[in-house]
């Protein structure tokens, strides 16, 4: 399989070494989502509910550009700075994926290398 990297139009360029969707064969692999604005790179303040919100319509969008959806999600890997705010987290998540589909999942407790980011959360889909 080959490695193509997806190019979405409406977002900024990333200032970091890396590319938004990159797709092998019929898998799309998202970078990291977390709390930002994919059109001005500017990160977006709030709480763990917002910032799980916010990830999760940039991985919409990105999957969306790509020609996937939300129900094409394989695995996901959710990066919180604090396991206690999973419950609030919880709440948001599971109104993006339809009960008894939802794709696999970890969560993992780290702190992110950026100042005020408590969420992040990468996906592996399915291009149908």
């Amino acid at each position: 399989m080959k490695k193509e990297i997806v190019k979405i139009n409406g977002i900024r360029k990333p200032q970091s070494p890396f590319n938004y969707v990159v797709k092998s064969g019929n898998f799309l692999f998202l970078t990291s989502q977390l709390s930002i604005d994919l059109k001005t790179d500017k990160i977006l303040s709030g709480n763990i509910a917002v910032q799980t919100k916010q990830a999760l319509e940039n991985i919409k969008f990105l999957l969306e550009s790509s020609g996937a959806t939300m129900d094409d999600i394989l695995k996901v890997v959710v990066y919180m700075r604090d396991i206690k705010d999973f419950d609030q987290m919880n709440r948001i998540y599971r109104k993006y994926f339809l009960e008894g589909q939802e794709p696999a999942r970890v969560t993992i407790q780290a702190l992110s290398p950026i100042k005020d980011i408590d969420i992040e959360i990468e996906v592996i889909a399915l291009l149908p």
